[in-house]
């Protein structure tokens, strides 16, 4: 594979165990690794969840993911983006609140964030109804890998209340809206 078939953009929709599972699934997508992003640097020059939590890092709970743009598009992987989580609110989805929990779009390239910041003006132009779009867009600076426990979470854990009642229902609709980009 080479360099051109492999692109990086580091997504953040509210807790990174459900945004894992939506997108480990599509067609195009190499990988998923839950992480963290988007905030400064810690004096101990590492993350953790307990530090994201806390909200003194600035840090989000985000998925990075590595595709090949030649088999799934990045307007492809924004719609499904947008699609499952709330980009209205600001550090919030659902019951998570905090700023761990914000829409954020972590860019690795120019053409990423040209490409985001016109999908989001598509989205607010197009109903002047709705609420505004918050997602913040910023170029990646550091990402820092979730522990161990986070990076297959759903997988191990499908029966737990929060995967009933959070994942699962953000995977079906992924199921049914997205059926054709699902890999086999």
């Amino acid at each position: 594979m080479s360099n051109n078939d492999k692109e990086i953009i580091v997504l953040g929709g509210g807790c990174f165990w459900c945004t894992k599972a939506v997108f480990k699934n599509l067609k195009g997508v190499i990988s998923v690794l839950p992480g963290y992003a988007g905030g400064i640097k810690p004096d101990s020059g590492d993350v953790s969840y307990e530090d994201v939590s806390s909200g003194k890092t600035g840090h989000a709970e985000v998925v990075k993911i590595e595709y090949n743009p030649n088999k799934i598009s990045l307007k492809t992987l924004l719609t499904v983006f947008f699609a499952t989580h709330d980009p209205t609110t600001l550090n919030r989805q659902g019951n998570d609140i905090g700023t761990q929990y914000r829409s954020i779009i972590l860019y690795t390239g120019e053409k990423q964030r040209q490409e985001s910041e016109k999908f989001i003006k598509g989205i607010n132009e197009s109903s002047k109804l709705g609420a505004p779009i918050v997602t913040e867009i910023l170029p990646i600076q550091k990402f820092y890998k979730a522990e161990d426990y986070h990076l297959d979470y759903y997988a191990k854990n499908k029966n737990a209340g929060y995967c009933q009642l959070v994942i699962n229902p953000k995977l079906e609709r992924v199921q049914k809206e997205f059926a054709e980009l699902l890999k086999k």
